[in-house]
């Protein structure tokens, strides 16, 4: 069962006083985005989520093999438009409790049919104005067809739930 606003909006509550639960492990995959909510709105953002739907929006989290201490992970955010696609890879990290997936984007790609056409480093963002994703909830395969949905609130205030694309597993 895909969470309705109300129900998050309960478990953000709950989540801002006791913590998520959410680890690395229950973030790695890859994620299409599945609806939005505006900033205090119990309505999704139907055009906006059909919109980033039809564009194949995706986050797809990875453990940075880089990274020696095991605590950054790789981000990489796309649309697609069929052979076209818009990439910004980056990195992030959990802060706090709740906790926060703290990123930053240090590179854009434009694509087609996999082939880089356009590559750009980007600047790296102030400090204190980095975006971030509060994480809410997730769940996991269950029972019959129960798909795999991850919720979180960006920076802006907007709601945001993802389904784990299938075959995808977390670790």
């Amino acid at each position: 069962m895909i969470p309705e606003a109300q129900w998050l909006l309960e478990r953000e509550r709950r989540s801002r006083r006791e913590g998520s639960g959410l680890n690395q492990a229950a973030l790695i995959g890859s994620w299409r985005l599945e609806r939005i909510w505006g900033k205090g709105s119990l309505r999704p953002a139907a055009f906006g989520a059909a919109l980033l739907r039809g564009l194949s929006a995706r986050l797809q989290l990875a453990l940075d093999g880089a990274d020696q201490g095991g605590e950054t992970m790789r981000l990489v955010n796309s649309v697609r438009l069929g052979a076209l696609e818009l990439r910004f890879d980056g990195v992030g990290r959990l802060q706090g409790r709740r906790p926060l997936l703290v990123f930053s984007f240090d590179r854009l790609r434009l694509l087609l049919g996999g082939r880089v056409l356009i590559e750009r480093a980007l600047p790296a963002p102030d400090p204190l104005r980095r975006p971030f994703f509060a994480l809410i909830a997730a769940e996991g395969p269950g029972a019959g067809a129960t798909p795999r949905w991850l919720a979180a609130r960006g920076r802006g205030g907007g709601l945001a739930l993802w389904l784990l694309e299938a075959g995808q597993t977390t670790k």
